[in-house]
């Protein structure tokens, strides 16, 4: 790959930016991968613009974040926030407002986009500057849907079609493992030699193995109680309401558990049916665990690692996910995960090594896989001390290397 590694790269994040905190409003693991990506490759003498739409207008036009390594807030639409399905319709203004960048001088060798709308973008930016693109998806249209429980919202069209011009023209196509690749293949005509595999990574600095009683203390959490965590953005791809669900069931059979068990929630409500967590309290109050369950609002990443610790158990009910970076973020804290048996989470959880996965979202599945490690804390341990170990291969640096070797592969096609 010698000779061919970018000197600047164009990033596109078209609709969240990766200043946002993870778990408000679209901020997820995709923001936490932008920023790290754009870190670590900074860190390796590439100078990266992070390109993202205009939200606020008291955010400076362009914010440095690190060596060689800017966000750049574009003007496309209102200074506001505008909704997810409103946002195809300003990527054109976007796409143009990043030319008018190279314009006036300031130049990439290559386009790397994140998510469907910014890979849009990225094909009017590759096509207009002559330069490579290599695209993340992050999630596809065709796979949650595929996924979804009976009541939640399709996909639309126009993001399907979208990812389908993306994959036909994109240089490189980066996936998170062999099982997304296959997916990019089967729904979208990927072809084989197009994909490169990134694993995403885990911020080990941050997340590490912890003392739970000291954790403990400082959040005035008793020592007795037995510690279920949910962490994400509140909406029905991520499911806390099968946690609700799998705790009821569980103090129901088990009522010496109603003094001990609390499920603790941290995330805010995001999408467009975001006010599908105002009924997530009156779920609470229907199965009477108002004293079992926590509801908080997302916590920044030091004080996240806090409450990773305080939990015995980290419960990840997502229909689907690309990846799962809260299961290593927990596991890389020693903690045992639960997650369900789809997707990228079969390569977080090592299946009765880390954590246990559940196929499906049957509230008494959750709530014998719950039971299972609650009633067996030396077995839980055991999984937690794995996961340490498991989570420790995910660096974002080997992300970063293997970006550059994707991109590497870009520059030579072009």
């Amino acid at each position: 790959m010698a000779g061919h590694i970018p000197g600047r790269v164009a990033m596109v994040s078209l609709h969240t930016s990766p200043l946002d905190t993870p778990g408000v409003g679209d901020a997820g693991g995709l923001n936490v991968y932008v920023w790290e990506l754009a870190h670590r490759l900074g860190g390796r003498g590439v100078e990266v613009d992070v390109f993202t739409r205009r939200r606020d207008p008291g955010t400076p036009e362009v914010v440095i974040v690190g060596d060689g390594v800017r966000v750049v807030q574009v003007a496309a639409g209102p200074a506001a926030p505008v909704a997810k399905e409103e946002l195809p319709g300003l990527v054109d203004e976007f796409a143009q407002r990043v030319l008018d960048r190279a314009d006036r001088g300031r130049t990439w060798d290559l386009v790397h986009s994140h998510y469907w709308l910014s890979g849009l973008a990225g094909l009017v930016l590759a096509d207009r500057l002559a330069v490579p693109l290599v695209h993340t998806m992050h999630t596809m249209a065709r796979v949650k849907n595929a996924n979804r429980a009976d009541d939640h919202l399709l996909e639309p069209d126009i993001r399907e079609t979208g990812e389908t011009t993306i994959v036909s023209r994109a240089d490189v196509l980066t996936a998170n493992t062999a099982d997304e690749a296959e997916e990019l293949i089967k729904h979208y005509g990927a072809r084989q030699e197009q994909i490169a595999i990134v694993p995403p990574g885990v911020d080990l600095e941050t997340f590490h193995p912890c003392d739970q009683i000291q954790s403990r203390e400082r959040y005035g959490v008793g020592l007795r109680h037995k510690i279920v965590l949910f962490v994400g953005r509140l909406q029905p791809l991520k499911a806390p309401d099968v946690l609700i669900d799998a705790v009821a069931e569980l103090v129901g059979r088990r009522p010496d558990l109603r003094e001990q068990l609390k499920l603790i929630i941290i995330g805010s409500p995001s999408g467009p049916q975001s006010t599908w967590a105002d009924a997530l309290p009156d779920a609470i109050r229907d199965h009477g665990l108002e004293n079992q369950i926590i509801v908080r609002p997302h916590s920044p990443r030091p004080e996240l690692f806090r409450w990773y610790c305080v939990a015995d158990i980290v419960g990840v009910p997502s229909y689907n996910e690309s990846f799962g970076l809260v299961a290593l973020e927990a596991e890389a804290c020693g903690r045992p995960v639960v997650a369900t048996d789809v997707g990228g989470l079969r390569y977080a959880v090592k299946d009765g090594e880390t954590g246990i996965l559940v196929r499906g979202h049957d509230p008494v599945l959750w709530a014998d896989a719950l039971e299972k490690l609650l009633d067996d804390p030396d077995r839980a341990r055991e999984l937690g001390r794995n996961g340490a170990l498991h989570a420790a291969r995910f660096s974002w640096d080997n992300t970063a290397a293997a970006s550059l070797s994707a991109y590497g592969r870009a520059l030579l096609s072009a």
